[in-house]
């Protein structure tokens, strides 16, 4: 029973990466970035496929050297889903990777050097309609800038990535994205909100270098989830050092969490105590690895005693409440006669849930009420 969420996106145009819109009214799009070295072309090819597996609608690929990209072009035929190159300083690169088919250029005007340089990938990008994404960190801010503001702060970050969207405007360009990363997150949370003032283009999020799985994921909830319930934020890479599937996740559920896009199975569970009739730990657990598969939103509750369980299954698509040796069943928020064998729940409420989701496929329509796992 999914809610909508009550936040009101802010205003920008539109843009495209491949086929995936980012901007305007297009839904939040979640990216992540291959950590393999580019070159060796069947491990970036596996991790983006993995990638592609648990939803990412962009994956992006650093592209440091010539031989980079032409790694780069037999990567782009075994993949799906649009590639971003992420270039530094060689014009060269970006015009090769265009050639090859790029879906998007992460490349700063400003830092690729002489102004016919910057205009021949300008150029190119526009010729092949490649948008651009101006790439704005706190650990790299350029020189001048360090020496004006003392250290980085949210308007010596504006200052910076206005300047490079100062020099797609002169050349008449309007097909890009700005972020401004910072690993703390109150830097990054108001260099944003500026940034949203200031210009129309599609906003991408993240906190850079985040940390490990654990601490990055929270502090990524924080500062994204502030911005994003203001309604700040077309496109987010969650950075974490860790598996880049691991990002892709936790993109989700920010955006989950806020209301604002759902993909997957929705668990409400509860932190247990020694109430609980059946192990919703290890219950939860088991049915998030089975269940990685769904792409179909679902809420789902797993509560193991009768204090809230009740209430959280009237809300919920699917709700489990734990009862001695067997637990309630509801669907659709009304509680069903039949009841769940708690040595045998995680079998039988993954049937159930597959059981729902193959009903909207007329194909695959099952008696959901009649569903026994014997």
């Amino acid at each position: 029973m999914l809610k909508q969420t009550p936040i009101k996106r802010r205003e920008s145009t539109k843009i495209y990466v491949g086929n995936v819109p980012v901007g305007g009214d297009a839904p939040i799009a979640v990216q992540s970035m291959t950590n393999t070295r580019t070159t060796d072309v069947a491990a970036t090819v596996a991790q983006i496929k993995a990638l592609e597996k648990v939803g990412a609608d962009i994956v992006r690929v650093s592209v440091p050297t010539m031989d980079a990209a032409e790694a780069f072009k037999l990567i782009k035929q075994q993949v799906n889903v649009p590639l971003v190159a992420d270039i530094h300083f060689d014009y060269r690169i970006a015009l090769k990777v265009a050639e090859y088919g790029v879906d998007c250029l992460r490349i700063n005007p400003g830092n690729i050097g002489r102004e016919d340089r910057i205009r021949a990938v300008v150029d190119c990008a526009r010729d092949n309609n490649i948008p651009i994404r101006i790439g704005v960190n706190a650990g790299s801010l350029e020189k001048d800038l360090q020496e004006k503001y003392g250290e980085p702060t949210p308007e010596a970050l504006l200052e910076s990535a206005l300047r490079h969207v100062e020099i797609l405007d002169r050349l008449n360009f309007d097909q890009f994205k700005v972020s401004v990363k910072a690993s703390d997150v109150f830097l990054a949370v108001e260099s944003y909100r500026l940034l949203a003032k200031a210009i129309k283009q599609p906003l991408h999020l993240g906190i850079t270098e985040a940390g490990g799985a654990r601490a990055g994921a929270v502090k990524s909830a924080v500062g994204l989830g502030m911005l994003l319930s203001e309604g700040i934020g077309d496109t987010l890479r969650i950075s974490l050092a860790a598996d880049p599937v691991e990002e892709i996740k936790v993109g989700f559920d920010i955006l989950k969490s806020l209301r604002i896009r759902s993909r997957g199975i929705n668990f409400i569970a509860c932190p247990t105590c020694s109430r609980q009739e059946f192990d919703v730990i290890g219950t939860v657990n088991a049915l998030e690895q089975r269940l990685e598969d769904i792409v179909t939103p679902m809420d789902v509750s797993i509560i193991g005693c009768v204090v809230n369980g009740p209430g959280e299954a009237l809300i919920s698509d699917l709700g489990v409440t734990g009862g001695n040796n067997k637990s309630g069943f509801y669907l659709d928020g009304v509680r069903q006669k039949e009841r769940f064998d708690n040595h045998d729940l995680i079998d039988q409420l993954e049937a159930k849930i597959r059981a729902k989701i193959a009903m909207q496929d007329p194909s695959k329509r099952i008696d959901l009420l009649n569903t026994h796992n014997d």
